[in-house]
């Protein structure tokens, strides 16, 4: 059987110990990019006390960063293409080392908010060149499934490290040295990219257009605005009304783009069946798995009382799962096809989320650790593949490109997550209360009824028995969806498998 991963009959030639030390520069920035965003949350008290940030600068300060990075991924992975991949890597690691040395010594919440806005351009020249530069240093398709699985697992070893590097930072040092950390690595990165990593751009295209830059930026900016605002307060007119901004503005970029000579992003790419049909897979698993990450969590820190440590230590086994699962699964692409490996693991994810609807009300802790790492480690094989498959689809001059839709989906993906699923999961636990509560504000949200519940135990049982059906409901559906999407994969991309 051929398998997605196996070279054609004409095959490209092996990488060699200069491009594998290249990989590790670039897997150390998907690390780094990783431990940015998880070290913020333990350091953000800290930060808050010592700038007086008010509760919506808090939220900016958080915010910013996804939103920029979401909102350039796609102007950025296209002026890769432009300009030259390496050569935007190292002015985005100048930016970013810069923006982390001024973020890390902010005066004000105003000026750690314009750093953190910073921040996330400079991440969205970083992720989608790292990305296509592995395409073009591993042309074999067996190497490049396996680089790029690696550099996704360096990728989630960033969050899993993340809080324990932020631990260790905030015991010693003042909250700004968890930006301060970035700055070696950028250096290293700045040294490292003219002697490991090849330089390469398309010289057939044309200028950047500004108008296409302008169109995603309305399209996507308001998207992800909404989408967090639903999931933070509900549907709201102010939130939605983003949303439909955003999509109108969506359509205008996409019928922009049909028209120009050089769209800022090629929508022939869309035309390649195992391209569209593994985005489209691994969008769905990504909003799937970042529901039930979110509900999940909410469960062990209301309904089973941990602390935000203990929980961290309760997810670790997930992220360890999935960092696994990611190294392992070109491997075994190449060995049965990538087809084969992307319907397993759904399966397999399906299955850790059906542990998660026998989730009790009480001492459900065991089952929803089980139940995460067997759906982080499903997810993650058809990641570890599905990823190789993307990149290889799209020509070489494409790669930047492509790296900017894959990054732009996961963003989407969580976004559409968290307020999809968390909506659902509120809907339900409001439809499990009784009608008539002692303290009403505990229909807001489980988080509420704990803090109103203090002294009244009665409603406190009543709200958790409450958000655990709202978890055994959101886990119903989404194991539904995983089976679903592992049928698609089997039948799509088999074709794949033996076309390649």
């Amino acid at each position: 059987m051929n398998t997605a991963t196996t070279a054609g009959p004409a095959a490209e030639p092996a990488a060699g110990r200069r491009e594998w030390i290249g990989l590790a520069v670039l897997a150390a920035v998907a690390l780094l990019l990783s431990i940015d965003g998880s070290v913020l949350y333990l350091a953000l008290p800290h930060l808050s006390a010592e700038l007086g940030a008010s509760g919506p600068q808090q939220l900016w300060i958080v915010d910013i960063y996804s939103f920029m990075l979401a909102g350039f991924l796609v102007t950025m992975g296209t002026l890769g293409d432009r300009i030259g991949r390496r050569r935007l890597l190292m002015i985005g690691a100048v930016a970013f080392g810069v923006a982390s040395v001024l973020a890390a010594y902010s005066v004000s919440a105003e000026m750690l908010i314009a750093t953190r806005a910073l921040l996330g351009i400079a991440g969205a020249t970083l992720l989608p060149s790292s990305l296509a530069l592995i395409r073009n240093m591993f042309r074999d398709a067996g190497q490049a499934g396996t680089a790029i699985g690696l550099w996704y697992g360096c990728f989630m070893l960033g969050m899993t490290v993340g809080p324990l590097v932020g631990g260790v930072l905030l015991e010693h040092f003042w909250w700004g040295s968890v930006f301060l950390l970035s700055v070696p690595v950028m250096v290293v990165v700045l040294v490292a990219a003219r002697t490991l990593l090849p330089e390469h751009r398309e010289p057939a295209t044309g200028r950047l257009d500004p108008a296409s830059v302008a169109l995603s930026l309305a399209t996507i900016l308001p998207v992800i605005y909404g989408l967090k605002e639903v999931a933070r307060g509900g549907w709201d007119p102010v939130p939605v009304a983003a949303i439909v901004a955003g999509l109108a503005f969506g359509a205008l970029f996409v019928r922009r783009q049909r028209r120009l000579a050089d769209p800022l992003l090629d929508l022939s790419l869309f035309a390649h069946r195992a391209f569209s049909a593994t985005l489209g897979i691994m969008l769905l698993g990504g909003v799937v798995m970042s529901g039930t990450t979110l509900m999940t969590t909410q469960y062990l820190q209301t309904v089973e009382a941990l602390s935000p440590l203990a929980t961290g230590l309760w997810l670790v086994p997930q992220n360890l799962a999935m960092i696994a699962a990611l190294a392992l699964a070109p491997a075994i692409a190449r060995r049965v096809g990538a087809a084969y490996v992307m319907a397993a693991g759904l399966t397999l994810g399906a299955a850790g989320l059906f542990l998660h609807t026998q989730v009790p009300s009480v001492g459900g802790t065991g089952l929803v650790v089980a139940g995460l790492v067997l759906a982080s480690a499903g997810i993650a094989l058809p990641m570890g593949v599905g990823n190789g498959i993307i990149m290889m689809a799209a020509p070489p001059e494409k790669a930047g490109s492509a790296a900017s839709v894959t990054e732009t989906s996961g963003e989407f993906g969580v976004a559409v997550g968290v307020a999809a699923m968390g909506s659902l999961g509120t809907a339900v636990y409001r439809g499990e209360l009784p009608e008539h509560l002692p303290v009403e504000a505990a229909r807001e949200s489980i988080t509420a009824a704990v803090s109103a519940a203090e002294d009244l135990p009665g409603l406190l049982e009543v709200a958790r028995a409450a958000f655990t059906t709202g978890l055994n409901t959101v886990a119903a559906i989404s194991a539904l969806t995983f089976l679903v999407l592992a049928a698609a994969a089997f039948v799509i991309l088999r074709r794949h498998d033996t076309a390649a």
